[in-house]
């Protein structure tokens, strides 16, 4: 199995309001953030396509307590609730949250910008992992003069605890989105995105305006502690497995005892593009039996037919596992862009009738077990 595997830390600072790289970098395989150590003591993995020296940049918080012995959490009450957090901020009446942070996740070499920002919201604004929040830019609505704009949903990225472990922040995965004119290839501002540009030029003590927490589908079934979880995810999909992981490998909680299998599959242009994969090897380092991590580098590997290396190629290189495991009930769960579904679902189709299975029998036994979580924008 090839492991995103990378040798060195670099830890970034926070970048500032605009998209350049003013900033310092420090490489270190020894971490200390807020008197909180965190060592990387990751070999080198000669045998992975994507090892190789590179600038890379990664959230403080992120890799912050990402190694045993667990983290404490509290508010521990968080978890007395028996139905998730729905709708409890609406778009009309939204909760006026605080920008804590706003930190580049890519290096120098990946294509756009995409950042990982800290909200406070008190503890005012609880989510349970793969939940969602609404996010209303300032301004009015071009659509609709005299109104605010409209809301943006984008996943948490962080477990119900927060980054800080205190259950007063939630976490989000921006990509910037930029337009850039298909005839003088200038970007063009009056196109970009009006929210991910809000939020990622946002700085620490801004105010934002929140909504939510929404969404059931991506909730993380805990009734059986060790059940396995699938995750597949292209760019800032990943971002509810990052709760998910946190919750699994990293926090104490004293009523979720984690002893299953998470897999996760992450699909992005190439290794400088990678999110949170400090935090991801860690895991893969300390719980090899619980954790099992694969990246398809689109630009930098290349599949059996030599073409580019997607997600799906990864998945279909795993198949016959995917597929028993699938058979022993496990979940899978897909987030990102909804272009990747149909290039998946071909994927699974062909391979399933190459076992002598209906796809869509089987695909529809999965419903029905609520073993199929898909989340794409």
């Amino acid at each position: 199995m090839a492991q995103c595997i990378f040798s060195q830390v670099p830890v970034g600072v926070p970048i500032s309001s605009d998209s350049s790289f003013r900033r310092s970098v420090l490489k270190t395989n020894n971490v200390t953030f807020h008197d909180k150590s965190w060592t990387s003591g990751i070999p080198f993995n000669l045998r992975s396509e994507n090892a190789r020296s590179r600038s890379r940049f990664v959230v403080c918080m992120s890799v912050q307590q990402a190694s045993k012995p667990k983290v404490a959490v509290s508010p521990v009450t968080l978890e007395d609730a028996k139905e998730p957090p729905l709708h409890l901020y609406k778009n009309k009446e939204p909760y006026t949250a605080t920008i804590v942070s706003v930190e580049r996740l890519v290096g120098p070499m990946a294509p756009g910008e995409t950042c990982h920002i800290v909200i406070d919201h008190g503890g005012n604004v609880p989510y349970w992992e793969g939940q969602s929040y609404g996010i209303i830019p300032p301004g009015e609505n071009p659509k609709k003069p005299g109104s605010p704009q409209n809301v943006r949903l984008y996943s948490i990225a962080s477990s119900r605890y927060g980054d800080n472990f205190d259950g007063k922040t939630a976490s989000l995965c921006v990509r910037r989105a930029v337009y850039y004119d298909p005839e003088t290839g200038k970007e063009d501002p009056s196109k970009n995105g009006v929210c991910s540009n809000f939020l990622c030029d946002s700085k620490p003590g801004d105010k934002i305006q929140l909504t939510g927490p929404s969404g059931k589908i991506m909730l993380l079934p805990e009734d059986d502690p060790n059940a396995t979880h699938i995750m597949i995810a292209t760019g800032t999909g990943v971002a509810p497995y990052r709760g998910y992981l946190r919750r699994m490998f990293m926090e104490d909680v004293p009523t979720f005892k984690f002893g299953g299998l998470a897999w996760l599959f992450l699909g992005v242009a190439n290794s400088d593009s990678l999110l949170y994969d400090d935090e991801f090897s860690k895991y893969l380092q300390d719980y090899p039996d619980h954790f099992r991590y694969d990246c398809a580098l689109s630009r930098e590997q290349r599949n059996k037919s030599g073409g580019k290396m997607y997600v799906q190629d990864k998945i279909e290189e795993y198949s016959d596992e995917i597929f028993k495991l699938l058979d022993g009930g496990a979940h899978i769960y897909f987030c990102g862009l909804k272009g990747m579904m149909p290039g998946i679902q071909e994927t699974l189709k062909r391979v399933s009738e190459e076992r002598g299975e209906s796809w869509d029998e089987k695909l529809s036994q999965l419903k029905k077990n609520k073993q199929w979580h898909v989340e794409v924008y």
